[in-house]
């Protein structure tokens, strides 16, 4: 997150395709300083198109499809959002997401692919799927796969769409059915005209012979009129059996553009000039299938999106530095490598065609070689200054860089033996002490208020995102004595930015911890700016309360303990920096610490205890309320959650760099080998709220809470004994 250079620039990518991702990769590797580079996709990862009839047929996992852009941001130093562009404004150079929220650039790059809908096809969007985008056609078709291998399982498909890719898919769809079992499905290519139009009629042959060979059959000049859970209607009146209905007829360009205005050609994609960039707006630039080469228009096809790469990456360093451009010439022919469902692939180049295993082979080949560029990628390391240092600067270093979050807290032992080497409180308007999770303080009115600071070390590039975590986590301790939050101060430091970028962060900031204080009912009444390294967030958070506040020290024998969210963020987010950690698992983790828990709090106002799990871990703050009420807890790893990947990752040694510090604060519980009792120790960052309450309490607060949409587990029980924690 360290920044040595002022950010002066804003470079948005627009979607997570090919050639972005290339871009993504050796600008990781060559980066432009004061450039900060944001990338907008819908999935934290970005389906790779060559695999996609490899997918469809068997032969790869659904896991083998996926460009990680989660990891590539992570590699490139750039923040990637989850979400979708709805519209660009050139004029304002601004792009708005479909959740409002606005983005501002200085240079940009389109690549969201094509569009395979038929929305003008009723029942099409109901019962149907596009072949693109792939992210949920590769879903859908791995249910409808799984599912057909049932016998009894419906097994009738259809492809609409003659064309090579719907040839190419129905022709791989047929195969995975034949293998899982189903020697009884029954495929169907429809075309509206004719199959494989264009093609050379020697070609045209060899398809309707690998078609009818894998049993499917080809309807011509016979259009679907509608589209139904079960079935086809045509245009001749007849009903083609159908349980699975994908839609492969020709390319669509995103319908959003239309309402941009960029230049677009006659099938509404964009517009280029041989540089890449929008024929009416330079500081835009569009590439792969979404841009029309106006110089040199060719064919959708992967190839060209692959060699526009360098070109693009080449010319948004020079537009945002000042340097001269380049143009992108593609070839004029191209080898086309075309699955035949089974291990078999056609080859066309130069007029000539050849067929056979060995060019599955070498197709299989090209695409795992482009594929392991992604999965290659090198982790940060700690840097150790060249030349001599000092005796300790090794061993403080460690051997990998420090987590962000509450992993980048300081030990538990040191700030308590800090805290316990102060004067005494004197005065008799405080009325807790330093082992609470927020201050209590006698208000004017005779009511309560509580109060309490927390800060964040920013472990991902979104200041937006970044501010609404920091928000749940600092109202986390208010929540913990359940009292009503009431106003909060910002503390911000922000790295060195430009004038112009300072005021944006700043706004992006304020604007998302705003939402998550309302939400709470609290009000943002002012803050504190700084200029420094990196982005630190925290907020100072007051609340109210009528009745005394919760704390820790009201456990009895008997109490439950239950937990609402699942533990794993300071694995995960140890592992993301590592570039170990899948993106979908990353992603899942931010949900889960973006998510308020206001409205969980009033349902555990009855609690005898309770606290919230962050820095200290649950082993650490189950142990406080252990021993501020004086008993014993035993926490049932059977039944304690975690986020998905969190075992995988601690079973595979990764920790947070204060794992070993929330160990010694426990030392009565030793996990041993066990992957889950260990993540016992991993801190939470914007973790669950951990309240201890009597068993049917617990029941009819669990029952009341799903009603409201929230899961919780009950996590262990308190029983009479030496304070402490067990399993």
């Amino acid at each position: 997150m360290q920044s040595i250079q002022p950010i002066t620039r804003e470079l948005l990518l627009v979607g997570g395709g090919h050639t972005h991702a290339l871009v993504l990769r050796m600008w990781g590797m060559n980066p432009l300083p004061g450039v900060r580079v944001t990338v907008v996709n819908p999935e934290p990862t970005a389906p790779y198109s060559g695999m996609l009839p490899g997918f469809v047929a068997g032969h790869y996992r659904r896991e083998e499809l996926d460009i990680d852009l989660v990891r590539l941001a992570r590699f490139s130093n750039a923040r990637l959002i989850l979400g979708r562009v709805a519209h660009i404004d050139t004029r304002t150079r601004t792009a708005r997401l479909e959740t409002g929220r606005t983005l501002p650039f200085h240079v940009a790059s389109v690549d969201i692919g094509i569009t395979s809908a038929m929305p003008d096809l009723p029942g099409f969007a109901r019962h149907a799927i596009p072949a693109k985008p792939l992210d949920t056609f590769a879903q859908r078709w791995d249910d409808f796969r799984a599912n057909a291998a049932r016998p009894g399982a419906p097994a009738r498909a259809a492809v609409i769409g003659g064309g090579v890719a719907g040839v190419e898919l129905v022709l791989a769809m047929a195969h995975a059915l034949r293998a899982a079992g189903r020697a009884d499905a029954e495929l169907a290519l429809i075309d509206r005209a004719e199959i494989l139009p264009g093609m050379k009629p020697s070609r045209q042959r060899f398809f309707r012979r690998a078609l009818a060979q894998a049993g499917v059959r080809i309807i011509e000049g016979d259009a679907p009129v509608r589209v139904e859970a079960d079935h086809i209607e045509l245009a001749s009146g007849a009903r083609l059996a159908a349980d699975f209905t994908v839609g492969a007829a020709g390319a669509r360009a995103q319908d959003w553009l239309k309402e941009t205005d960029l230049q677009l050609d006659a099938g509404g994609f964009i517009a280029v000039d041989p540089h890449l960039r929008s024929l009416n707006a330079p500081e835009v630039f569009a590439v792969g299938d979404c841009a029309h080469m106006t110089h040199a228009p060719r064919p959708k096809a992967g190839v060209f999106a692959v060699r526009q790469a360098p070109v693009l990456l080449h010319n948004l360093r020079a537009e945002l530095s000042g340097g001269s451009l380049k143009k992108f010439q593609p070839q004029k022919d191209y080898l086309k490598l075309i699955s035949l469902g089974k291990k078999d692939a056609l080859a066309d180049k130069w007029g000539l065609m050849w067929h056979g295993p060995r060019l599955w082979k070498l197709k299989d080949r090209i695409d795992r070689k482009f594929m392991d560029q992604f999965r290659a990628l090198q982790p940060m390391t700690a840097d150790l200054p060249e030349g001599p240092v000092a005796l300790g600067v090794a061993e403080a270093l460690g051997d990998k860089p420090l987590c962000g979050g509450c992993g980048a807290k300081v030990g538990g032992k040191a700030l308590g033996r800090a805290v316990s080497r102060l004067p005494l409180n004197r005065r008799d308007d405080i009325l807790s002490g330093p082992g609470d999770d927020a201050a209590i303080l006698r208000g004017p009115d005779g009511r309560r208020q509580v109060i309490s600071t927390d800060h964040l070390r920013a472990f991902i590039d979104d200041p937006a995102l970044m501010a609404r975590i920091t928000a749940v986590h600092a109202l986390g301790d208010i929540w913990a004595m359940g009292a009503e939050a009431q106003a909060a101060v910002a503390s911000i430091t922000l790295p060195r930015l430009s004038g112009e970028l300072q005021e944006q962060w700043l706004d992006e900031i304020m604007q998302s911890a705003a939402q998550v204080f309302q939400a709470s009912g609290a009000a943002v009444v002012g803050g504190h700016t700084a200029q420094g390294a990196e982005l630190t967030i925290g907020f100072t958070v007051t609340g109210l309360s009528d009745d005394p506040p919760v704390g820790k020290s009201g456990a009895q024998p008997g109490d439950v303990l239950l937990l609402t969210k699942p533990l794993g963020t300071g694995v995960i987010l140890a592992a993301d920096m590592a570039l170990a950690a899948q993106g979908r698992w990353v992603a899942e983790a931010l949900r889960i610490m973006a998510r308020p828990q206001h409205d969980v709090v009033p349902h555990l106002r009855a609690a005898h205890a309770l606290s919230d799990v962050t820095g200290f871990g649950l082993a650490g703050h189950a142990a406080e309320i252990a021993r501020a009420s004086g008993l014993a807890i035993r926490l049932d790893l059977e039944t304690i959650p975690h986020l998905a990947g969190a075992v995988d990752l601690t079973a595979r040694g990764i920790r947070s760099t204060i794992y070993d510090d929330n160990r010694a604060l426990v030392p009565e519980l030793n996990p041993g080998d066990d992957a889950r009792a260990q993540l016992l120790f991993d801190p939470q960052t914007a973790g669950g709220l951990l309240a201890a309450m009597p068993l049917d309490r617990a029941l009819e607060t669990q029952e009341a809470l799903s009603r409201a949409g929230w899961q919780t587990w009950i996590v262990g029980i308190c029983a009479s004994g030496a304070p402490g924690v067990s399993l």
